[in-house]
């Protein structure tokens, strides 16, 4: 008598960027991009990788044709995911495949919002309505996709970043060791912060600036002359990217986390911190106030993003006032235990693969120009 029968995993394209897993070149993005990869055979889905190499969103010749070689082989109907940093720059490029692939496409944060618009946010709305299904990291994204590019609702999934357990920061005096955790480029904000900092030099601290300070050398240079100008050498310190126990090491020494960007459709250094205990302090952009939200009281507080002088007054009542710092960690640590895991982003995601899978690519294309042949 024969046993039961093992259930046959469905495949999933993925594309990625290739330098995914560069350890030089951390981001929530591919951190993210990781967890699902890892995430989804367990799932139930067998993941088949396609890593594609260029400057995306804007890549050159030989980039665009070799995504477009990576798509054509793949066969008819097949399941893709593939990250909106590739597809949403080369809509020449990912449409046509979109009449035989079931096309989903990953959103971490919209291209437009990053870069200002223009080309990059009409070629991202052509990919996206194109696309069987959108995965967006956040619901503030995912009102974005259908309301700057309207895509229907019905094809926008919600799957939002986890998280994994850390134990409690020990933290330095409770007050003084200020973290920031973010590619140093204008849309993080660390400009802002050096203003906001330059106006407490009289008091006690130090800020660790961790995250690759290679793309965007220009305002790494400015920051740095900032840095020096206001008299904040050696308490600004920029420490380039960390992984690892490396990064783990400056999360458990830091007492608060500020995070002064620009933009940001989650941002999952908010929820690391958290996970360890240490309040926030973050500009209230794109989908932050959401990721704090939540059951209990705010572990951290909400400023104006670009405003400095807020940002500072905030920062001195942080440092100035205990009352305060016990709220917020308080507030920190009843947030620690209900924030939850990757296994439901992969959850999150799968469900919109489902949708993919029943779904006939044919289907969600935009209908044609009359004349235009199918």
């Amino acid at each position: 008598m024969r046993g039961p029968t093992a259930a046959v995993p469905r495949t999933v394209h993925l594309v990625l960027p290739a330098g995914v897993d560069d350890p030089a070149a951390p981001s929530g993005g591919n951190a993210y991009d990781r967890r699902i990869r890892a995430g989804l055979p367990v799932a139930g889905w067998a993941v088949e990788e396609v890593g594609v190499a260029g400057d995306w969103p804007r890549p050159d010749a030989a980039a665009r044709t070799a995504l477009d070689r990576a798509l054509a082989v793949l066969p008819d109907g097949a399941v893709v995911l593939v990250d909106g940093l590739v597809a949403c720059g080369v809509p020449d490029v990912v449409v046509p495949h979109a009449r035989r692939l079931a096309l989903v496409v990953l959103v971490h944060l919209p291209l437009g919002d990053e870069s200002g618009g223009g080309d990059l946010t009409r070629g991202e709305g052509t990919v996206l309505r194109a696309a069987t299904a959108v995965v967006a990291t956040s619901p503030w994204t995912a009102l974005r996709v259908a309301s700057v590019h309207g895509v229907p609702a019905a094809r926008v999934h919600v799957a939002p970043p986890g998280v994994d357990p850390a134990p409690v920061a020990a933290g330095t005096d409770g007050a003084g060791r200020l973290l920031c955790v973010g590619a140093v480029t204008p849309t993080k904000g660390h400009d802002v912060l050096v203003e906001a900092l330059a106006g407490l030099a009289s008091l006690t601290w130090t800020c660790d600036v961790v995250g690759p300070l290679a793309r965007d050398p220009a305002f790494v240079a400015r920051l740095r002359e900032a840095v020096a100008h206001h008299g904040l050498t050696g308490r600004v310190r920029l420490a380039g990217p960390l992984a690892g126990e490396a990064l783990a090491g400056v999360f458990a020494a830091a007492d608060l986390l500020v995070l002064p960007s620009r933009t940001e459709a989650y941002g999952m250094v908010l929820t690391e911190a958290l996970a360890r205990g240490v309040p926030v302090v973050a500009t209230a952009t794109g989908g932050v106030p959401e990721t704090l939200d939540g059951d209990g009281p705010l572990p951290g507080v909400l400023v104006p993003p670009g405003d400095a002088a807020t940002l500072g007054a905030v920062l001195r009542r942080w440092l100035a006032d205990p009352a305060l710092r016990d709220e917020l960690r308080a507030a920190a640590g009843h947030r620690r235990p209900l924030l939850t895991g990757w296994e439901v982003t992969t959850r999150c995601l799968t469900t919109a693969l489902d949708a993919a899978l029943a779904t006939t690519p044919q289907a969600v294309l935009p209908s044609a120009a009359p004349g235009t042949p199918a």
